[in-house]
């Protein structure tokens, strides 16, 4: 049944993002950019920033609605009467307040036996900090609260916009340097052939480009951790959030890839080894552990003034 439901919304997701971009291009009267003369390079730029970023953008705007759907997150409202659950929503928005968030991230939890939490959200003041239920059951006080300011620092950097813009410039372009290069290829070909040789080597370059692009995107997403980490030990305190860290090392786990979200959140951990490392949105857990011990308390607070004031 969950696969089923995450194949459903997949497909809808990608049918509202279709359509709505259809209706932008038609709006702003986008013109062909193939015509007689070869390619009209203003329209092949618009074209690529529209279905480029629109769609990133589209995506993030649903990204909240989205995680209560696909990962079955439960908002934990603030007068909540279990006290646990209470006293967390307390904490996340102690450190929102710490951080200098005017609007209170809406705090949830979702059931899964993985020590992690996330969060996404299209804005400051529209943001969801979740938490898993393995998390709460196998960590302390101290290990929560490191992951909970992690999440919290992620929201006032703005990373959930940052990392949607930086998608977009990669969608951009390689989506145009996918059709520049498909056009040229297939002018070395007979003309009845063109449509077809243009049409293979557009999409031969946008799976080998959107590889390299997320390359580049993991590269942005890892630099962003690193800031969140220092965020998070600001926010709750070194110790607390290298205990965090300690406590992912020893237990992590990937969860099966049927369990695995099906949408990018900014989430405290993630695996890979190898050539995959390139790939990953994560630094090794190791490397963000010795990173945190090496900082220096003066230069930590300072840190912190800095990105919250």
């Amino acid at each position: 049944m969950k696969i089923t439901k995450r194949i459903f919304l997949f497909v809808a997701v990608n049918i509202l993002i279709i359509t709505t971009l259809s209706i932008v291009m038609s709006v702003f009267n986008v013109q062909p950019y193939l015509d007689a003369k070869g390619i009209n390079y203003q329209s092949l730029m618009i074209f690529c920033a529209i279905w480029g970023f629109g769609g990133a953008f589209i995506s993030l705007a649903i990204s909240r609605m989205m995680a209560k759907w696909m990962m079955g997150v439960k908002v934990i409202d603030a007068n909540e009467r279990d006290p646990e659950l209470r006293d967390l929503v307390q904490r996340v928005h102690d450190f929102a307040r710490k951080a200098n968030l005017k609007t209170m991230p809406e705090v949830g939890i979702y059931d899964s036996p993985e020590l992690n939490a996330f969060a996404t959200g299209p804005s400051k003041r529209r943001s969801l900090v979740a938490v898993s239920t393995g998390l709460l059951h196998n960590m302390d006080r101290g290990e929560v609260d490191g992951v909970l300011a992690h999440e919290v620092a992620h929201i006032a950097n703005g990373d959930m916009v940052t990392m949607t813009l930086v998608q977009g410039v990669v969608n951009a372009f390689v989506m145009f340097l996918a059709r520049v290069a498909g056009f040229f290829a297939s002018q070395a070909v007979a003309e009845e052939k063109r449509p077809m040789v243009q049409f293979a080597v557009v999409i031969a370059l946008e799976i080998l480009l959107g590889i390299l692009g997320m390359v580049v995107v993991a590269f942005f997403s890892r630099a962003r951790e690193y800031r969140a980490d220092a965020g998070g030990a600001h926010l709750s305190g070194r110790d607390n959030m290298v205990a965090a860290l300690e406590r992912l090392k020893a237990n992590y786990q990937l969860p099966p890839m049927e369990e695995q979200p099906a949408l990018a959140t900014l989430k405290i951990s993630g695996k890979a080894g190898g050539l995959m490392k390139l790939f990953s949105t994560h630094p090794d857990l190791d490397d963000r552990i010795m990173r945190l011990r090496q900082m220096d308390a003066q230069l930590l607070r300072q840190q912190g003034k800095m990105q919250y004031g």
